[in-house]
């Protein structure tokens, strides 16, 4: 397998060191708008199948270009949304497949934002998935941690676990805290936004897919390992639209624990308009600028994949199912932990981008080796889970189950 990985931040480094420790890929090209951050990233690494390269994600064509001049079979984005729709073009018109760990942006309903779906996360790639099938083609998206693993525990679940699902809840929680800043959101500020700050979509089966108020029903949560009681509320979430596709469940939700200060943040940039991705002029030495908001903001908090060092605690990614077992109730909470201490000493990368950057790795391999495979446009529920999760722990990373 030749792969193209567009984007070298924090997680594309970390896919990249998270690879260079396995056999399953023949060449590995790293590309970023940042050709030395391209370069830092392969140098790292020291092996002779990484190259470094410059693109533009928003470049369709250079991307294509750089698909075929290095005869790469899938390209794996490792940017963030924006850029989602002119790779998974790229990768198309390439002729090579595609994964990715966030989909396609959403737009809220423009009169009923908090009661209807507008366009929903993914509906553009899903619309174009009758031309990946007719060309043998797969673009596996939502193969990150969430979505991604959390997807491939609904499945796990619902193949050996349960004969019914009532509900299922995937629940994120962290301990994690960084010296020194008050405010140092650990990964993505940009990402952050967008999910955080949308109307969170819910799955009722007889109801479909529909949004509710951002931050909405709130409820404690007691994740594994020490973690403990955590506040979580609605977000918009991949799994809510990925998750009913294959699996059979009355309800599916996605609930955060961002912490009331976190909220309360959040909040702020929105009553300010700091959330805002359309730009706006500002005065500058050389005349007026455009500037999106949002990219300042970004632009003035940390590099989430250089808090690793002032990083403590764990951060805990896993989906809460409920339903029936052999006529009984059953409830249970699939999990993934990552102990920042462990991650930074073992990979040099802070556990929540570690924790994102390992599973489309454990993807890739799975679909290197035919043990996945498939044509179309799918997420992680359309595939067998078992061998994800065995591999997964091979990789030094085991997961956990508790009976609620």
């Amino acid at each position: 397998m030749r792969v193209l990985l567009v984007g070298a931040g924090g997680v594309g480094t970390a896919i990249t060191r998270i690879a260079a420790r396995r056999p399953f890929f023949e060449s590995m090209v790293v590309a970023d708008y940042d050709r030395g951050r391209a370069e830092a990233a392969v140098a790292a690494v020291d092996d002779a199948r990484f190259t470094a390269e410059r693109v533009d994600a928003s470049d369709e064509a250079a991307v294509a270009g750089l698909l075929v001049r290095h005869r790469c079979d899938v390209l794996l984005n490792a940017t963030d949304p924006r850029f989602v729709m002119p790779l998974f073009r790229a990768a198309r018109t390439a002729g090579a497949g595609y994964l990715d760990m966030a989909m396609s942006l959403s737009r809220p309903h423009p009169e009923r934002p908090y009661e209807e779906c507008g366009v929903r996360l993914g509906d553009e790639q899903f619309a174009l998935a009758e031309d990946w099938e007719k060309a043998g083609a797969l673009a596996l998206v939502g193969m990150g941690v969430e979505p991604g693993l959390s997807d491939v525990f609904a499945r796990y679940a619902a193949d050996e676990l349960f004969d019914e699902i009532e509900e299922i809840g995937v629940r994120d929680g962290a301990n994690l805290t960084v010296d020194g800043y008050d405010f140092a959101p650990s990964f993505s500020i940009w990402t952050t936004i967008e999910e955080c700050l949308n109307p969170p979509v819910v799955y009722e089966a007889g109801r479909g897919w529909f949004t509710t108020e951002p931050f909405s029903e709130p409820e404690v949560f007691d994740f594994p390992e020490g973690i403990g009681e955590v506040e979580c509320v609605n977000v918009e979430h991949e799994e809510v639209l990925l998750v009913p596709r294959w699996v059979d469940a009355r309800r599916v939700t996605f609930k955060y624990g961002l912490g009331r200060e976190f909220i309360d943040t959040l909040k702020t940039l929105h009553l300010l308009g700091l959330d805002r991705t359309e730009p706006v002029t500002v005065p500058g030495p050389d005349g007026p600028v455009a500037v999106s908001p949002r990219d300042v903001v970004a632009a003035c908090l940390p590099d989430p994949a250089t808090l690793g060092e002032r990083m403590r605690g764990k951060t805990c990614a896993g989906t809460w199912v409920r339903g029936t077992r052999d006529g009984a109730p059953r409830e249970v909470y699939l999990y993934h932990v990552v102990d920042n201490e462990w991650s930074m000493a073992e990979y040099g990368c802070q556990a929540v981008v570690w924790q994102t950057a390992v599973n489309p790795v454990v993807a890739l391999e799975l679909l290197a080796t035919g043990v996945w495979s498939g044509a179309g446009v799918l997420g992680p529920e359309a595939f067998p889970a078992r061998p994800f999760l065995d591999l997964l722990t091979e990789y030094g990373s085991p997961w956990g189950m508790r009976e609620q």
